[in-house]
């Protein structure tokens, strides 16, 4: 019975934190070489060189950096390293952050005949889109350049419930999930089927038209929707309370 072996001759990963898989610090991630795999009398292979940059470092020669059109640099905030109870979290359990300090703008875009500046200034608290933009190590800090549409709202509280959506964006508190099957059986957190309901806490702006005019949404605060199931960005408050930021685009009904 053949059998197969996998050996790493030479793994070295070069990294001031793996935390930046995180969104915590930017890194190079290497594989120097790995080894022979053997399986029978199959032919020896090694793969070199194999390299994952996690950000982009800008070097220390340059002492800028200026984003274009309608693009925003944002200084990425750094994530917990304890829970609430002073428990250190290890790297891995360390949640990704989707907030941080707006540092640079750029000049805004054009619609139409419609020049529209940036809408948010230098030193705004905001929460991006979780999968945004391009991440940068700049001045020793972790930052992200993004499209001013990607960013979600404006945040001036340490608590989501907070949050200001910006644009067609609206901002929605989870119902709860049902406990309990239509027949009395109880449920386990597991079994829970993830709500696509809740009700409108807060609402974007609206879009811009051709002409600069902004459109207001079709929903208000106070609503109760059904939107789509996968949409958004998902945030829980201080006080455990779930909460959902999408689109109005996937809200699909008002229910009443």
């Amino acid at each position: 019975m053949a059998t197969a072996q996998l050996t790493a001759s030479s793994i070295s990963v070069s990294v001031r934190s793996l935390a930046s898989f995180e969104g915590l610090r930017p890194s190079t991630v290497k594989f120097a070489s790995f080894g022979t795999l053997k399986a029978g009398s199959a032919p020896q292979r090694s793969f070199r060189g194999l390299v994952v940059k996690a950000a982009t470092v800008v070097a220390p020669k340059y002492t800028g950096i200026k984003p274009l059109g309608d693009r925003v640099l944002v200084k990425i905030k750094v994530a917990e390293e304890k829970t609430d109870g002073g428990i250190l979290l290890p790297t891995s359990a360390q949640t990704k952050p989707q907030g941080g300090e707006v540092v640079a703008v750029g000049e805004g875009r054009t619609i139409g005949n419609t020049k529209l500046d940036i809408s948010m200034k230098t030193g705004t608290q905001v929460v991006y889109s979780k999968y945004a933009g391009t991440e940068v190590e700049f001045n020793g800090s972790s930052h992200l350049i993004l499209k001013e549409d990607d960013i979600v709202g404006i945040l001036e509280t340490d608590d989501i419930k907070d949050l200001k959506p910006l644009n067609d964006r609206v901002f929605i508190k989870v119902a709860e999930a049902e406990e309990k099957t239509a027949g009395g059986l109880l449920l386990t957190e597991a079994a829970k089927e993830k709500p696509s309901i809740g009700t409108i806490v807060a609402v974007g702006p609206g879009t811009i038209d051709e002409e600069g005019n902004r459109k207001p949404l079709s929903v208000s605060p106070g609503n109760t929707v059904l939107y789509s199931k996968y949409a958004g960005n998902d945030f829980k408050g201080n006080d455990g309370t779930n909460y959902i930021a999408l689109r109005v685009s996937d809200v699909m009904a008002v229910l009443s």
